[in-house]
């Protein structure tokens, strides 16, 4: 078999690609490190997140639920005052005869 004519030059290149791969191979695990504890740390962070929005919907529906509350008592205070007006428009026409009434009263009592 004849001899392989490699020099020098021919090795030094093949190292340096030799090099080259390696540090491929190191960057892309650096880079699947860093990938990884980013993705951990996104999970850890959406827990906390998650944590946080369930709170705030339970703070939400006891607010709802108050909100609620406020309505129906404020459509029974709004049918009480609609009563009242009523009942205060109806006595108002009554009114002159009412205080007449009373009058005749106060003197009936006064003259005895």
């Amino acid at each position: 078999m004849p001899a392989a004519d490699v020099t020098r030059e021919d090795l030094k290149r093949v190292e340096d690609r030799v090099e080259f791969v390696a540090q491929e191979v190191d960057g892309e695990k650096l880079l699947s490190r860093y990938i990884l504890k980013q993705a951990r740390q996104n999970g850890d962070d959406l827990v906390a997140v998650k944590t946080r929005v369930d709170r705030i919907e339970e703070k939400v529906d006891r607010l709802e639920t108050k909100v609620d509350r406020l309505e129906t008592e404020m459509r029974g205070l709004k049918s009480d005052l609609n009563g009242l007006r009523s009942e205060f428009n109806s006595s108002q026409e009554k009114l002159p005869g009412m205080i007449a009434e009373v009058m005749r009263e106060v003197l009936r009592e006064t003259r005895r």
